[in-house]
């Protein structure tokens, strides 16, 4: 996303707008004399270990139920060849 540079003194007349386009992930820099003095950035709230866990859980099953086992490695390529063994 874009970045948005503004003036501490534009900030506290406009806070909203620089507050909003942070929490939209754009970077954010308040500056002070001309100068980059801060940069915003959202909060985001860590995700607690046992819901990781379980997220993680759910989507191993969900993988594991959509695996479709292929051919064995050392009949990979047999569609490639005829009985004869001559290319198709």
């Amino acid at each position: 996303m874009a970045g948005m540079e503004i003036s501490l003194t534009d900030a506290k007349a406009q806070l909203t707008e620089p507050v909003r386009r942070a929490e939209a992930g754009d970077d954010v820099i308040l500056t002070r004399h001309g100068r980059a003095a801060v940069r915003l950035v959202p909060v985001t709230t860590p995700v607690a270990a046992d819901a990781r866990r379980r997220l993680l859980d759910t989507l191993r099953k969900t993988a594991a139920a959509k695996a479709t086992p292929g051919p064995a490695a050392a009949h990979s390529q047999d569609d490639l060849y005829d009985d004869a063994g001559q290319p198709r």
